[in-house]
């Protein structure tokens, strides 16, 4: 029996196509894309489609405006740093509390270090930001709003098109972590005024350690590293070649957008349904009307999410009890206390993501084994607590 993954918000597997279109760039294109001469040449090349190809996934109006990095936090910490370096008469971050620990570690980096005022604002109980609070912080001295598209353990949507409406009016730049959004929805950044967005290849079929910075022209951000000329100096250092390139591949492949969500979301709905129906006290975690199609994530009473994350793996099915990055800590995730789940059930989440490779037969599967773990979890917690 075939493995059941449905952890494709942690990673995706890289697209045989994408494997294809990086090999030769390994081997017959191997030359630095920094090179005049005719290899060199054929590198860059490969590097400049990419680069189109990416402009072409989020909508911006120019090639020039993608920078490449080595992934999405270096994307984000590029985009946040570089932007509070510009003014010291802006020394003021607004963030959500339920950002990925990309943002939320550096905005506690800058304040110790360099005394910047972080604005983090709450969300309610379905994840949803409190647009009041986010009002209220606004003003002359705010530097840069950082806020990710989508949440990558809820998969609950920002309204982002409004959130950078109202950055642009106080004179503030806009920067989104893109990184759970691209691939699976539109981005358009030129038509919603975003400045700058971060995204990763490696959640969309793409390799991993290659991510891209959109920078809107007119923007200026200071580098965080000293170098060479490479990415028009914004990321100085030899391109990664190969990775590049699969990236852009992996992004030409990001097509239907809309027809794959309405499949994966038919079968999310398929999976909270059947759940919901054979298990009791389950909460449904994020807000159910603005999510990412793939994205399920439910909190389990009375058990432990690293356990039943344990029991299904040994059933070959693959989920994870929250954010990749946060997996080895007990507590219930960042994303959880803020949107103020139960403490029972917030220790017994767990995150289903679907890719474009989910099958019904996938999700046959975990309702078939799941009511079981949880039933067996349960029992073995009575006996505990008996004794």
């Amino acid at each position: 029996m075939n493995p059941v993954y449905l952890d494709h918000n942690a990673t995706t597997r890289v697209d045989a196509r994408v494997v294809a279109e990086m090999f030769p760039y390994f081997t017959e294109h191997f030359a630095n894309a920094s090179s005049k001469h005719a290899g060199g040449t054929r590198a860059a090349q490969g590097v400049l489609k990419a680069r189109r190809q990416i402009q072409a996934l989020i909508g911006a109006r120019s090639e020039s405006e993608i920078v490449f990095t080595s992934g999405g936090t270096e994307a984000d910490n590029l985009a946040i740093q570089g932007a509070l370096d510009l003014d010291s008469n802006r020394q003021e971050l607004v963030i959500s509390a339920v950002e990925h620990p990309a943002v939320l570690a550096l905005a506690d980096h800058l304040h110790r270090t360099r005394g910047i005022l972080v604005h983090r604002i709450g969300v309610d109980g379905q994840g949803r930001l409190d647009r009041e609070a986010y009002s209220r912080v606004l003003g002359s001295r705010t530097a840069l709003v950082s806020m990710m598209w989508a949440n990558n353990e809820t998969g609950t949507i920002f309204p982002i098109a409004e959130l950078a409406a109202e950055a642009r009016v106080n004179g503030a730049l806009f920067h989104t972590d893109a990184v759970q959004a691209a691939g699976r929805i539109p981005l358009a950044v030129a038509e919603l005024g975003i400045d700058l967005l971060s995204l990763s290849a490696h959640k969309f079929h793409g390799p991993k350690g290659v991510g891209a910075l959109y920078l809107r022209q007119g923007v200026k951000l200071k580098s965080l590293l000293k170098g060479g000329r490479q990415e028009r100096g914004m990321r100085p250092g030899t391109e990664n070649v190969p990775g590049i390139v699969g990236a852009g591949a992996a992004a030409a492949l990001c097509t239907g957008l809309e027809a794959a969500a309405r499949r994966q979301g038919g079968l999310r709905d398929r999976l909270e349904t059947g759940l919901l129906q054979r298990i009791p006290d389950v909460l449904v975690v994020g807000d159910v009307d603005h999510r990412l199609a793939n994205t399920l994530c439910l909190a389990f009473d009375l058990v432990e999410g690293d356990d039943v994350v344990t029991l299904l793996s040994r059933a070959e099915i693959q989920v994870s009890s929250g954010s990749a990055c946060a997996s080895g800590n007990m507590e219930p995730s960042h994303v959880l206390r803020a949107m103020r789940v139960p403490f029972g059930p917030s220790h017994g989440a767990v995150r289903f993501s679907l890719g474009h490779d989910t099958t019904a037969a996938d999700i046959e599967r975990v309702l078939e084994v799941l009511p079981g773990v949880i039933a067996k979890l349960r029992d073995a917690s009575e006996t505990r607590g008996v004794a």
